[in-house]
């Protein structure tokens, strides 16, 4: 279409004859070319449309005018979609950038159990306490966590009465210790189960270094 003038914008009706025919003329070359144009043939825009019509319209009032007639509405028809066809198409939407990767959860994070072993009959808690405790406060932004049920446990030495004391004792030590760390105390549960819940069974009466523990549980999410 480059050979073809481009004129835009023109009120054809207000043309004389001998102009008014150039003028259609002109239009119905144009919109013949650009139907014939593989680049506007194929184009994902509405060009091809434009030209196939202003082609139609224009050959209309070039009809016409033969008989010497003026036919409005084809002339106004024929300009009309010539001027769409000589719209510059709009540029394609730039594409979307990629969604951001998606945070990687550090497998730390999939921890839901912490345990801390006592001395027999010890409400103390053993170094090892704030060695968790510093774990918790670490991860816990980092993991999501929303708070820790600490609970105590005993072995079968000894009462229930004076174990489930023990147990209570035992996982407040492990809390404070906790809070010392920067865990806010909102966070924590505190919970005795004595000797009723042993990780590992025994008869009665029996020491057991495994069951003298306290567990810290994390709770993630809604939980």
């Amino acid at each position: 279409m480059a050979q073809y003038e481009v004129q835009t914008g023109q009120d054809l009706t207000a043309l004389g004859d001998d102009e008014l025919r150039d003028a259609l003329q002109m239009r119905y070359d144009a919109s013949l070319a650009a139907t014939l144009d593989p680049a506007i043939v194929n184009a994902t825009d509405a060009r091809f449309h434009w030209a196939s019509e202003a082609k139609v319209q224009c050959a209309i009032a070039l009809g016409f005018m033969k008989n010497d007639l003026r036919d409005g509405d084809s002339i106004r028809k024929c300009n009309a979609a010539y001027e769409r066809l000589m719209t510059p198409p709009a540029p394609p939407a730039p594409p979307l950038p990629p969604p951001p990767p998606e945070p990687v959860r550090p497998p730390i994070c999939d921890q839901s159990v912490n345990t801390v072993f006592f001395d027999f009959d010890s409400r103390s808690a053993p170094p090892t306490a704030a060695a968790t405790a510093r774990f918790l406060q670490s991860n816990t932004q980092t993991c999501g966590w929303t708070g820790f049920d600490v609970v105590g446990h005993t072995d079968r030495s000894g009462s229930e009465a004076y174990n489930q004391a023990l147990s209570i004792d035992r996982a407040e030590a492990v809390a404070d210790v906790m809070t010392a760390q920067g865990i806010p105390e909102t966070m924590i549960s505190i919970t005795g189960r004595g000797e009723s819940d042993p990780a590992v069974p025994t008869v009665d009466g029996e020491r057991n270094p495994q069951n003298r523990r306290v567990t810290v549980s994390i709770r993630q999410g809604a939980e």
